[in-house]
């Protein structure tokens, strides 16, 4: 009985490894055609941050100051993609960063 378990934990083993070795090969093809399509507007997100802002103001002084927050953590959200998207274009320039 516990030759049969070992047997099978072993089989099941090699086919996980098996598996697993094949999908990373299948995936990767999509995944370095997503990445391509980034794509950063800088001006287009400060706008939108600017927006979102006056958004928030307006419904903080309408007494509506749960959507008021949930509108400055989606500028905050905004502004946080665009730092990173910042700092990306800033690295990418530079050919030996250091």
């Amino acid at each position: 009985m516990t030759k049969r378990f070992s047997a099978l934990a072993v089989s099941a083993a090699i086919v996980g490894g098996l598996f697993i070795t094949s999908v990373p090969a299948q995936a990767a093809p999509s995944a370095v055609s997503a990445k391509a399509a980034v794509t950063c507007h800088p001006n287009q997100m400060r706008q939108q941050i600017a927006d979102l802002k006056t958004k928030a103001a307006k419904l903080k002084q309408l007494g509506e100051t749960a959507a008021a927050k949930r509108t400055l953590n989606e500028a905050a959200a905004i502004q946080k993609k665009l730092n990173a998207c910042v700092k990306g274009d800033d690295e990418a320039s530079k050919p030996f960063p250091g």
